[in-house]
């Protein structure tokens, strides 16, 4: 096992929300500081004030969707960053767990022209999982209205407020909208069923130059995804997420740990799919601003860091 000399600590910038879990439980549990490592977790109000943050170097780690990394990486971000854009996701946690979350007046997709639909931002993230399901469902672009309202907890409030039709919530965002009469519509999955969400990100130079922090790192973490998927500790899981989030009712969290931690779930090896990866490749080639100048998946992962702490953990 990777233990380092001191305790170092990592800064990480993430949504808000309980995709995050394996952080707090590799925290909380003692996963990380058994390697010297503790984290200063900081929320994130969007992807535009994530990615800029990161390639200036004011954060060691990002937790963000993959195809925030490819579009920064490629010189694609929602704005022009200064910095090491280098940037390379070294873990996969998931699919992204997005869902399309509507009003209670809305019954179907053609329901949505000439509504007002909420993104993070137009050219990153999830918007073109969003273009993507409405035009399955025949919805010209033209007869919606685009509103960049930041990330996941700050469109979850914008609907709640009934100032959006409709938007890509992010478990369990969908199920804390339930009360107020808003339903999942849709899923990301129908537009695309295989499609890489959250990573852990950094820059390549950070990677090089802290290897043994960052294989550590992923050590902590894939213990943290044993722990999470031992069922007897199920109940601990539920109460994690229920800290964490105070203004989730805990039946709320049960659902939440049961979608997670189910096949589909949190990747129980800590890799990014490279089919997934190609999936948001494809998207960002149909709708991104530079179209099909995109390099291939493995331009924008490596996975020698969470391979090297299988490696450990197993030997």
């Amino acid at each position: 096992i990777v233990r380092l000399a001191g305790l170092h600590t990592l800064a990480i910038k993430v949504f808000p929300g309980a995709t995050n879990l394996p952080l707090w439980v590799a925290e909380a549990y003692g996963f990380l500081r058994a390697r010297g490592l503790a984290l200063d977790i900081r929320d994130t109000a969007g992807s535009v004030e994530q990615l800029t943050e990161l390639i200036a170097g004011e954060h060691d780690l990002v937790m963000t969707l993959m195809d925030n990394v490819v579009a920064y990486a490629s010189g694609q971000g929602e704005v022009a960053a200064a910095g090491d854009s280098d940037l390379v996701a070294v873990i996969g946690s998931d699919d992204g767990f997005s869902r399309l979350v509507v009003q209670p007046d809305i019954s179907g997709l053609p329901d949505l022209r000439g509504r007002t639909l909420s993104v993070d931002a137009m050219t990153t993230g999830l918007a073109f999982v969003l273009r993507r399901l409405l035009a399955l469902n025949g919805v010209e672009e033209s007869t919606v209205t685009f509103v960049p309202a930041g990330g996941v907890l700050q469109r979850w409030q914008a609907m709640m407020a009934g100032r959006h039709a409709a938007t890509l919530l992010v478990t369990p965002f969908e199920f804390m909208a339930e009360p107020r009469g808003l339903r999942v519509l849709a899923r990301g999955s129908d537009a695309v069923p295989r499609y890489q969400g959250n990573v852990i990100a950094t820059r390549r130079r950070w990677a090089q130059d802290n290897t043994d922090r960052l294989v550590a790192f992923c050590a902590a973490w894939l213990d943290a995804l044993d722990w999470l998927f031992e069922p007897a500790n199920r109940a601990a899981a539920i109460d994690m997420v229920c800290a964490n989030m105070p203004d989730m009712a805990r039946p709320i969290a049960a659902r939440t740990c049961d979608v997670f931690l189910s096949p589909g779930g949190f990747a129980r090896d800590g890799a990014c799919d490279p089919a997934a990866v190609s999936g948001v490749l494809e998207l960002r080639r149909a709708y991104g601003p530079a179209g099909g100048v995109l390099a291939g998946p493995d331009a924008f992962v490596d996975a020698r860091y969470v391979a090297r702490a299988r490696e450990l953990l197993a030997g």
